[in-house]
């Protein structure tokens, strides 16, 4: 092997300090297939090491969490003997490198990370941040990316319901992907990494290994510069058709009692699946290299550890079931091999046709990786901006047919067109919705899911955005009639080192707790991903939130189109006007300044709680809570998916009419009824602000001192800004 130099250990990502320490764990210099381990095990995409330290603040149980972080996914209890599974993940470093096969592997190793612990997958979701729309990059990257997901999801049979995409210069240089699973298994038959039994036989089954993705995971633990293109080898190939074969070849096993623990081998491949599954039962671990099935000749020891090569898993067998566990895999022609046993030394041995080629200290690796405690700087906190100082436009109906077209809020149609969002026949409607709806198999029960984050509201004041983005998930879920149960995290941001971009993730991670505490809404699982940047310039902190909530009646539910002419339509919660940081600031007036709305969690929860309730008790027809653009953007969007339109009374209180229309005050929804009444006593019962605004009906949406705009007007500007820009 190649001698290792100051050269060789800096091109791991270790630094000088971090090198000390592990000469002071061997007792000798490594040799370069551990200083690999070393390097994927303490980068900072598997170690966590800059963002552990406030990882732990965050709450993480409740009466409905089983799993909470720690393990491939979190587990939530959902009744009649089921759990939730889910997680969501980044892959935004090789779907800027090579955007199909950066996507598509990014679905293959989340959904991986549900399926291991003994879930069917059934829903999949995206949350996706591009760059400008003008940027020569960003349609070639948008285009690949969608393509990506789809052939992956659709191929490998599993729904994709929902997500988000953005658009902003600050994700030029770097663009987000993150994507997010959720499975349902029996509770008594959930599955976990943690390693027991010395001389139980270890086992590879799935795809062969090969030289793609080697140092994915350094790669992700670092920023961009120039030659990014050239970091395409670190990106890994996907087959959804062999996923598909290992999700079913996994659960026919894991119906047997053969497995005491199970790990995909995802980022840093079978280095972080078998040290991590060794670590967590105290125990060690003998690999024997040439047993590992490889698709090329002459692989190293080095490339077999790092390669990050998808439809992996390695699983430990009890005693005497290999002959079992064979079968079960070759029947779903994978490959499967014996490869190691588990050992009581707590060393990681490495051996090549017998001869040892690594011998690493598990737990003292693992205990001794670097926990940092970056110096943070406070994000400036924005001025307030006064809804007076914001002029109106010249025309409130253009202003609202601007922002439907916009690239932030246009219709998604051309995206999810492009998912099976219907495979699995268990989806309840089709995206577009505030949460994806997926039935519970042969139940009347279901799951909402939604993805969730305003970054911009995130870099005014993080702290503020933090919370928001889990409040407005919490809400999203609301909206349908769901119980919100428990989140995932996807915590996106620039150089840690930077202390203005970890006062941003602080922030952010505070806002987070906050909101998650009030609202009985636990962190059970998550992924941070940092230095998102390029050539220096971060992207917008982006604290992406997966929500996962529970409809007892899959009757009982809401959707935000409107049902039929002469029903009121009440707005629920309080109207100040809020115009900072908004999109209407951004999109009428051209300025990007000004304090997010408040988050007051109290209110979301009263509000909220309110909301359910009518939905539950099916008082009202339709339900879509307020977020970007305001209350004129939410009606428009009701009427659009409803065929029907509305009119607007004048608001009563004195606020400028545009602040009323498009201002983005939190914790407020808009709901449909047959008769106003019902909705306002429930109102007044539970001391929220509820008043009723107007009246749908006719074809066209009437807004207070406006001509009606027709909605084949506002259907098309709003579905007309993606094909256009895509060429479709």
């Amino acid at each position: 092997m190649s001698e290792v130099t100051p050269e060789i250990v800096a091109e791991h990502g270790l630094k000088e300090d971090e090198y000390q320490r592990i000469l002071e764990i061997l007792g000798r210099a490594p040799n370069l297939l551990e200083l690999g381990i070393f390097s994927v095990m303490w980068s900072e995409h598997c170690s966590y090491k800059s963002s552990k330290v406030w990882l732990k603040t965050l709450p993480t149980t409740g009466d409905c969490v089983i799993h909470g972080p720690g393990e491939n996914a979190g587990v939530i209890d959902i009744g009649d003997g089921l759990a939730a599974i889910f997680k969501m993940e980044s892959h935004n470093h090789p779907s800027f490198i090579e955007p199909y096969q950066g996507a598509a592997t990014g679905v293959g190793g989340i959904l991986r990370d549900v399926f291991t612990m003994g879930a069917r997958p059934v829903a999949n979701l995206n949350a996706l941040r591009f760059g400008d729309p003008e940027h020569p990059k960003t349609k070639q990257l948008l285009s690949g990316v969608v393509a990506g997901i789809g052939g992956y999801g659709n191929c490998v049979g599993v729904p994709t319901v929902g997500g988000e995409v953005n658009f902003d210069p600050g994700y030029n240089g770097n663009i987000l992907v993150n994507a997010m699973t959720v499975g349902i298994a029996r509770t008594d038959r959930i599955f976990t990494s943690k390693a027991s039994g010395p001389g139980n036989p270890i086992v590879y089954v799935g795809s062969k290994t090969g030289r793609d993705g080697i140092h994915g995971a350094t790669m992700a633990s670092a920023e961009f510069a120039e030659g990014t293109e050239e970091k395409r080898p670190t990106v890994q190939v996907g087959d959804p058709f062999t996923e598909k074969l290992l999700i079913e070849a996994c659960l026919e096993l894991m119906e047997t009692d053969a497995i005491v623990a199970i790990q995909d081998m995802g980022a840093a491949g079978l280095t972080s699946s078998s040290f991590e599954m060794a670590s967590k039962g105290g125990l060690g671990v003998e690999l024997a290299l040439d047993k590992v099935p490889c698709r090329e000749t002459g692989m190293t020891p080095y490339e077999m550890m790092l390669s990050e090569s998808q439809e992996r898993m390695l699983i430990v067998l009890k005693p005497s079931r290999e002959g079992l566990a064979r079968r079960v895999f070759e029947k779903w022609d994978l490959d499967f091999a014996v490869i190691g046993r588990l050992t009581d030394t707590g060393r990681m041995v490495l051996t090549l046709h017998g001869e040892t080629v690594g011998d690493l200290p598990i737990d003292p690796l693992a205990e001794a990786a670097p926990e940092y405690e970056r110096p943070w700087e406070p994000a400036p906190s924005r001025p307030h901006i006064d809804a007076a100082e914001i002029p109106p436009p010249a025309d409130l109906g253009q202003a609202l047919v601007t922002l439907l077209g916009s690239p932030d809020l246009c219709s998604r149609r051309w995206i999810w067109e492009q998912y099976d969002h219907m495979v699995m026949a268990d989806t309840a409607g089709r995206p577009g919705g505030d949460a994806a709806v997926v039935r519970i198999h042969d139940s009347d029960r279901a799951l909402a899911i939604t993805t969730d984050c305003t970054p911009r509201y995130c870099l005014a004041d993080p702290e503020r955005g933090g919370a928001q983005a889990v409040a407005e998930a919490w809400r999203n879920l609301t909206a349908v009639g769901a119980l919100p149960l428990a989140i995932t995290d996807n915590l996106n941001f620039g150089n840690p080192e930077r202390p203005e971009i970890m006062g941003q993730f602080v922030g952010c991670i505070k806002g987070i707790a906050d909101a998650c505490r009030t609202l009985d809404f636990p962190v059970v699982s998550g992924n941070v991903s940092l230095y998102n940047e390029t050539n220096g310039h971060g992207i917008p902190p982006t604290p992406t939130i997966g929500g996962v909530g529970l409809i007892e009646d899959l009757a009982a539910t809401a959707t935000i189109a409107f049902k039929a002419a002469g029903e009121a339509i009440l707005l629920i919660g309080e109207t100040t006007g809020h115009l900072g940081a908004s999109l209407y600031l951004r999109e009428i007036a051209g300025r990007h300044d000004g304090a997010p709305p408040p988050v007051d969690l109290a209110a979301e929860k009263r509000v909220g709680d309110l909301v359910r309730g009518l939905i539950v008790q099916q008082a009202v027809t339709a339900c879509h809570d307020l977020s970007d653009g305001g209350l004129a953007v939410a009606v428009a969007e009701m009427a659009l998916a409803g065929g029907l339109g509305a009119t607007l009374g004048q608001p009563d209180g004195g606020l400028p009419l545009h602040a009323w229309l498009f201002g983005e005050d939190q914790a407020r929804y808009l709901v449909t009824a047959p008769a106003a009444g019902v909705v306002l006593e429930a109102a007044r019962q539970a001391g929220v602000p509820a008043v009723c605004i107007g009246e749908t009906g006719g074809s066209g949406l009437t807004l207070p001192g406006t001509d009606t705009i027709s909605l084949s007007t506002l259907r098309a500007a709003h579905e007309g800004w993606m094909p256009a820009y895509t060429g479709a």
